[in-house]
Protein backbone atom coordinates (compact mmCIF):
# COMPACT_ATOMS: atom_id res chain seq x y z
CA UNK A 1 0.00 0.00 0.00
CA UNK A 2 1.15 3.71 -0.99
CA UNK A 3 2.03 5.95 1.88
CA UNK A 4 0.52 8.36 0.26
CA UNK A 5 -3.03 8.90 1.86
CA UNK A 6 -5.91 7.47 0.20
CA UNK A 7 -9.50 9.36 0.64
CA UNK A 8 -12.10 7.66 3.02
CA UNK A 9 -15.49 7.24 2.00
CA UNK A 10 -18.34 7.53 3.22
CA UNK A 11 -20.96 5.17 1.43
CA UNK A 12 -25.25 5.09 2.15
CA UNK A 13 -27.74 3.82 0.37
CA UNK A 14 -31.44 4.42 0.95
CA UNK A 15 -35.06 3.89 -0.12
CA UNK A 16 -36.95 7.33 -0.70
CA UNK A 17 -40.25 7.95 -1.35
CA UNK A 18 -40.01 8.50 -5.40
CA UNK A 19 -42.72 11.81 -4.60
CA UNK A 20 -40.29 12.99 -2.14
CA UNK A 21 -37.39 13.39 -4.67
CA UNK A 22 -37.11 17.54 -4.51
CA UNK A 23 -37.30 17.32 -1.03
CA UNK A 24 -34.62 14.47 -1.19
CA UNK A 25 -32.17 16.76 -3.23
CA UNK A 26 -32.81 20.19 -0.82
CA UNK A 27 -32.37 18.05 1.64
CA UNK A 28 -28.96 16.41 0.50
CA UNK A 29 -27.69 19.76 -0.96
CA UNK A 30 -28.01 21.33 2.41
CA UNK A 31 -26.01 18.21 4.26
CA UNK A 32 -23.70 18.86 1.32
CA UNK A 33 -22.42 21.97 2.41
CA UNK A 34 -22.02 21.10 6.10
CA UNK A 35 -19.90 18.16 5.26
CA UNK A 36 -18.10 20.12 3.12
CA UNK A 37 -17.39 23.07 5.57
CA UNK A 38 -16.05 19.87 8.05
CA UNK A 39 -13.52 18.73 5.02
CA UNK A 40 -15.21 16.19 2.96
CA UNK A 41 -13.63 16.73 -0.50
CA UNK A 42 -16.38 15.58 -2.07
CA UNK A 43 -20.61 14.96 -1.74
CA UNK A 44 -22.17 12.68 -4.40
CA UNK A 45 -25.82 12.02 -4.24
CA UNK A 46 -27.14 9.69 -7.42
CA UNK A 47 -31.35 8.96 -7.74
CA UNK A 48 -31.61 5.23 -9.15
CA UNK A 49 -32.77 4.83 -12.47
CA UNK A 50 -31.44 1.18 -13.32
CA UNK A 51 -31.46 -0.84 -10.33
CA UNK A 52 -32.60 -4.11 -11.25
CA UNK A 53 -34.29 -6.59 -8.72
CA UNK A 54 -32.39 -9.41 -7.39
CA UNK A 55 -33.40 -13.02 -6.60
CA UNK A 56 -30.97 -13.11 -3.27
CA UNK A 57 -30.18 -9.59 -2.83
CA UNK A 58 -29.98 -6.16 -4.92
CA UNK A 59 -30.14 -2.65 -3.50
CA UNK A 60 -34.26 -2.45 -2.83
CA UNK A 61 -34.11 -5.63 -0.95
CA UNK A 62 -31.74 -3.94 1.47
CA UNK A 63 -33.10 -1.39 1.64
CA UNK A 64 -36.58 -3.15 1.71
CA UNK A 65 -37.95 -0.75 -1.17
CA UNK A 66 -41.19 0.11 -1.81
CA UNK A 67 -43.48 0.30 -4.28
CA UNK A 68 -43.65 3.53 -4.69
CA UNK A 69 -39.74 4.37 -3.71
CA UNK A 70 -36.40 4.69 -5.49
CA UNK A 71 -33.17 3.77 -4.37
CA UNK A 72 -30.75 6.28 -3.44
CA UNK A 73 -26.70 5.28 -3.80
CA UNK A 74 -24.63 8.24 -2.34
CA UNK A 75 -20.81 8.77 -0.92
CA UNK A 76 -18.61 11.49 0.74
CA UNK A 77 -14.97 11.46 0.08
CA UNK A 78 -12.85 12.86 2.95
CA UNK A 79 -9.09 13.23 2.67
CA UNK A 80 -8.72 10.21 5.57
CA UNK A 81 -10.55 8.87 8.22
CA UNK A 82 -8.83 10.52 11.19
CA UNK A 83 -10.81 13.90 8.79
CA UNK A 84 -13.98 12.07 8.58
CA UNK A 85 -13.59 11.23 12.42
CA UNK A 86 -12.85 14.48 13.63
CA UNK A 87 -15.64 16.13 11.87
CA UNK A 88 -18.54 13.69 12.04
CA UNK A 89 -19.34 14.49 15.45
CA UNK A 90 -19.23 18.33 14.23
CA UNK A 91 -21.55 18.03 11.56
CA UNK A 92 -24.33 15.56 13.48
CA UNK A 93 -24.45 18.55 15.82
CA UNK A 94 -24.91 21.11 13.53
CA UNK A 95 -28.07 23.09 13.60
CA UNK A 96 -28.79 22.85 10.19
CA UNK A 97 -28.88 19.42 10.12
CA UNK A 98 -31.27 18.80 12.93
CA UNK A 99 -34.58 17.03 12.57
CA UNK A 100 -36.62 20.60 13.20
CA UNK A 101 -34.64 22.22 10.36
CA UNK A 102 -33.73 19.72 7.84
CA UNK A 103 -35.71 16.75 8.54
CA UNK A 104 -34.74 13.13 6.24
CA UNK A 105 -37.81 13.05 3.47
CA UNK A 106 -37.32 9.01 3.91
CA UNK A 107 -37.01 6.54 6.85
CA UNK A 108 -33.70 6.43 7.96
CA UNK A 109 -34.10 3.25 9.68
CA UNK A 110 -33.89 1.76 6.08
CA UNK A 111 -30.43 3.70 5.44
CA UNK A 112 -27.48 1.58 5.29
CA UNK A 113 -24.15 3.15 5.95
CA UNK A 114 -20.40 2.48 6.10
CA UNK A 115 -17.12 3.93 6.40
CA UNK A 116 -14.42 2.43 3.85
CA UNK A 117 -10.44 2.68 2.96
CA UNK A 118 -9.96 3.30 -0.21
CA UNK A 119 -7.47 0.94 -1.47
CA UNK A 120 -7.65 1.66 -5.15
CA UNK A 121 -8.04 4.91 -6.37
CA UNK A 122 -7.14 5.49 -9.87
Amino acid sequence: MSTIAQPYVDGFVAAVPTANKSQFIEHASAAAVVFKEHGALRVVECWGDDVPEGDTTSFSMAVKRKDDESVIFSWIEWPSKAVRDEAMPKVMQDPRLQMDVNPMPFDGKRLIFGGFESIINE
